[in-house]
């Protein structure tokens, strides 16, 4: 998996590259330059996301085990961080999550379930935001800007039974049936994973019978959080001398967060960010090198966020280690 990932990112560091080159990357840079604090202050409205993801995942952990806002934001900040740098194919940062949650008394059961219960709401509604991109864009774009958005609702109802499988999987206790497998094949070995694995699957049902967390994750939370990304969109391209609507900044974004999360094996998304600012911000008739820009935008956001980001998770991985250290010093 890791040399996949190694693969991808060189492909799509390359796709970057020639896309860059391509669209004469001296106009990109000179727009880049002249917005100069405006991308940066642009990068900090990530901020906004950040928190009302940190938000609506604790919504989903039980009143008696969830941490406290600052530390979910934190632990928010670590797994953007490292699924968004690192090639990892998006689970890199889960696995970080759920150790950090266990750390701070989550029940294992308990912290598995409400990344499995996030990614899939989180899924659900970037599929409801590209469809109404799509909605949008038919709406209110010419017969050339329409074959292309034809083509984007194709591929996103490609991804629809996908995410629709992976959402109603719970329902066959697939945490069960993996554990029971690998009991078998390490004879009986493995018999107390089952007993854990049945509690996950418990639990995400019920965090999914907890309807009033699920829809108001969805209908307010992702929401918010949709609009602080949106919020970063329009600011950059303002700032870049393009004065987008709003209403644009939102669509291209819904329809950058579907492609990515479907080319989820490419760290960082590199060349598909690129690509697809390019191709979904000339249907509002922004220039390559105003799209490219954009992207630029959105790379000093990670290395604003992200870089530090992964200093913090090498940190507080060693955090327990330095502290036994210290009280077997202290007991010596």
């Amino acid at each position: 998996m890791k040399q996949l990932g190694r693969l991808a990112a060189l492909a799509g560091l390359a796709v970057a590259v020639w896309l860059v080159w391509r669209e004469h990357p001296a106009a990109t840079w000179q727009l880049m330059r002249e917005s100069g604090f405006g991308l940066v202050l642009a990068a900090c409205v990530h901020i906004l996301p950040m928190l009302a993801n940190a938000w609506d995942w604790r919504t989903l952990i039980r009143p008696a085990e969830r941490p406290a806002l600052l530390t979910m934001l934190k632990i928010v900040w670590l797994r953007e961080s490292i699924n968004g740098l690192l090639p990892v194919a998006r689970v890199g940062g889960e696995i970080t999550s759920f150790r950090l949650l266990a750390r701070l008394g989550v029940r294992p059961a308990s912290a598995l379930a409400s990344l499995v219960a996030d990614i899939q709401l989180t899924l659900i509604s970037q599929v409801v935001f590209a469809f109404l991109a799509c909605g949008y864009l038919l709406a209110h774009s010419n017969s050339a800007a329409a074959r292309t958005t034809g083509t984007l609702l194709w591929s996103i109802a490609a991804a629809v039974p996908v995410l629709v499988l992976f959402v109603l999987v719970q329902h066959a206790r697939p945490f069960e049936r993996m554990a029971r497998v690998l009991s078998k094949v390490t004879s009986g070995k493995l018999v107390e994973l089952v007993g854990a694995s049945v509690r996950v699957d418990q639990s995400v049902k019920l965090i999914w019978r907890r309807k009033g967390t699920v829809l108001r994750y969805l209908a307010i939370w992702q929401t918010l959080q949709f609009i602080g990304f949106s919020l970063e969109i329009w600011l950059a391209l303002y700032v870049l001398g393009a004065h987008p609507t709003f209403a644009q900044a939102c669509v291209i974004e819904a329809l950058i967060q579907i492609v990515s999360s479907i080319a989820f094996l490419i760290p960082a998304s590199l060349g598909v960010q690129e690509g697809g600012f390019v191709l979904i911000g000339a249907l509002f008739g922004f220039d390559a090198p105003t799209c490219l820009a954009l992207a630029g935008a959105r790379r000093i956001r990670d290395l604003l966020f992200y870089v530090p980001g992964l200093i913090a998770w090498q940190v507080a991985e060693h955090a327990p280690a330095r502290d036994a250290v210290r009280k077997t010093r202290c007991v010596s």
